[in-house]
């Protein structure tokens, strides 16, 4: 463990000295938060980070909207001075700017507001209006390599006071068991570091209505409903992030509060957005897009390795036309997020209309303060659907799905919810509902695993496509698994960013009187290396090359041993890691190789 003291402030540029990897050729990564309407940067970094394989990655990867507000532009440059230039470009001037800025290397052109090279931190353009003092104790907790070829989690505490320390490391270190030894992330677990850092809260807990606590980040929730949290102080969880360099990929803002907002599947589910780099699948959402959407159905389907039955894949309109694919037949009359109290008083219900054409339905809902069942009566058309809360789920938020096997007939519907038990009134809550229709099995194929292309419906109404009907994570948030289109997506985002190699290294050993070089591959511990197996196909393979010409008696070896008298000469190991969960890699992300010049004898190393 260590202490890291962080300063952050209004306007403020925080420098660090360079780091030694920058003599390595590392790329620089610039961030700038703006505001949407006026382009008003309103924060930047600049800082070298680990490398990008692939060569397209790199210049400007594009702007994302953080916010109705907000938006960061990420770009990546191998040269800082081009990332520099295009801070410039859209920030304006260094004397212009009124924000917060983070680099890693002191630039003489900030010596034009009285600083000198030896200062780490200073005001732009006025004096500094104000520090906020941050002590972290870093502290690892799930650790399978060198920050420098992993991707690391950062787990940050807020509404943690300083005699509940040991329950947020307890907690965050619960949180990193369940996401890499289990089934969401258990089995890329090799490419990941995960990290807790602490730092007290002067008060304990999550805020509401809209009203941070005294804590480092100010999270919140924007009412008492069980959605979304917020965080109050976005440039304080920026620089703390910055700080810990290669150690923070994904920062993780970690609220004490054991109800729905970010913790189990819902984490996990945001978390396959940050890195997959993925939107949603369920239906009524905004953004639908990476490689669990289409849009164009008379296009490729991205995943069509991955169909269940390639056979299925084409199929005809109505009108007789082919089609390039099937599509599994349903639709949405009905979607609403009330985020509404329940009452006694008065029932909530919604009308919609259906076609009458489809032989199934589902009536989605979720609910939060209802513990019990008979607390509250859910029913369509006059009939109750019986519906059961989640064992122990207390008043925690929890998702519900009713599957009808039967038609709805054409016309008018009602689905109401009618709170029983006034107790609960002030706490019972309908956070949202839906209705699907389903053709039958022929034309909507429901089976656990099945991967084809199935619609997605979002709050426009506007169709997408997605692989799979209820087995991802991306769709719901309570199902364990990513489906095999996200999993195979997974694995390639981290690969991007983790070289299959750790190291390559020389050493000379003595075998009786005889000098023997050896030559070892340090791997990410996969394949027949994994030191946790799991229950995939997986496996390395490993040639040897010498000069151009293959060592065949080293396949799949780490390590080559040959006489030091006919040592000398350049060693190629190329690599590649085969795995079920991969199908298409045209980056060729599983590969990688390198080389190794040995050059003189061991008697010479002496």
């Amino acid at each position: 463990m260590w202490l890291l003291s962080l300063l952050a402030a209004t306007s403020l540029v925080v420098l660090a000295n360079a780091s030694q990897d920058e003599s390595k050729g590392r790329p620089h990564e610039l961030l700038i938060y703006r505001d949407q309407h006026s382009a008003e940067c309103t924060f930047a970094s600049l800082k070298t980070v680990q490398g990008y394989r692939e060569l397209a990655t790199y210049g400007n990867l594009g702007n994302e909207a953080l916010s109705d507000v907000e938006e960061r532009l990420r770009f990546v440059q191998q040269h800082r001075d081009e990332a520099w230039l295009q801070l410039l470009q859209f920030c304006g001037p260094e004397d212009s700017w009124n924000f917060p800025v983070l680099t890693d290397i002191k630039r003489s052109v900030l010596l034009d507001y009285g600083g000198t090279t030896e200062q780490d931190a200073f005001a732009v353009p006025e004096p500094v209006r104000g520090f906020f003092p941050l002590e972290f104790e870093l502290e690892p907790l799930v650790k399978s390599g060198h920050s420098s070829n992993r991707v690391d989690l950062i787990f940050f505490a807020d509404g943690y006071t300083r005699d509940e320390r040991d329950k947020f490391i307890e907690d965050a270190y619960r949180l990193a068991m369940d996401i890499s030894s289990n089934q969401t992330f258990y089995t890329v677990k090799p490419l990941l570091n995960f990290w807790a850092a602490f730092t007290p809260s002067v008060e304990s807990g999550v805020g509401t209505d809209g009203k941070p606590k005294d804590t480092p980040f100010g999270l919140y929730r924007d009412g008492t409903e069980l959605r979304g949290v917020y965080y109050a102080k976005p440039e304080i969880a920026r620089a703390a992030c910055f700080y810990f360099e290669d150690k923070c990929d994904y920062p993780v803002l970690m609220g004490n509060d054991p109800l729905y907002g970010g913790l189990g599947g819902e984490f996990t589910h945001e978390l396959g957005h940050s890195i997959i780099d993925v939107g949603e699948e369920y239906d009524g959402g905004p953004d639908y897009f990476g490689v669990n959407a289409h849009h164009n159905i008379s296009e490729p389907i991205p995943w069509a390795h991955w169909f269940t039955n390639a056979s299925r894949a084409r199929h005809q309109h109505e009108d007789g036309a082919d089609a390039d694919v099937r599509v599994e037949r349903s639709v949405m009359p009905m979607q609403a997020y009330p985020w509404t109290m329940l009452n006694t008083s008065e029932p909530w219900s919604i009308t919609f209309n259906s076609s009458g054409a489809y032989s199934r339905h589902l009536v989605r809902f979720s609910l939060s303060g209802l513990p019990e069942a008979e607390e509250l009566k859910v029913e369509i058309d006059g009939e109750e659907l019986g519906w059961t809360p989640r064992v122990d789920i207390g008043v925690d938020r929890w998702h519900y799905d009713i599957h009808r096997d039967a038609a709805l007939s054409a016309g008018a519907h009602e689905v109401k919810f009618t709170l029983v038990n006034g107790d609960r009134e002030g706490i019972a809550q309908l956070c949202s509902v839906e209705v699907l229709e389903f053709g039958n099995e022929a034309e909507f194929i429901s089976a656990p695993g099945y991967h084809g292309v199935f619609p997605t419906f979002s709050d426009v109404n506007e169709t997408t496509y997605r692989p799979t009907n209820e087995d991802c994570l991306m769709r719901i948030v309570t199902t364990p698994n990513f489906c095999k289109v996200c999993l195979e997506g997974l694995w390639l985002a981290l690969l991007r960013r983790v070289d299959l190699i750790d190291d390559m290294h020389a050493s000379c050993i003595r075998k009786g009187r005889e000098w023997t070089r050896r030559i070892e591959l340090d791997l990410v511990p996969l394949g027949q290396f994994r030191k946790e197996p799991v229950d995939v196909k997986e496996s390395y393979s490993i040639v040897w090359m010498k000069d151009g010409q293959m060592l065949e008696q080293f396949t799949d070896e780490k390590t080559v041993e040959i006489a030091d008298g006919d040592a000398a000469g350049v060693y190629t190991a190329h690599v590649q890691y085969l795995t079920e969960e991969v199908r298409v890699d045209k980056a060729g992300l599983t590969k990688s190789q390198r080389e190794y010049r040995v050059a003189g004898s061991c008697d010479d190393l002496e």
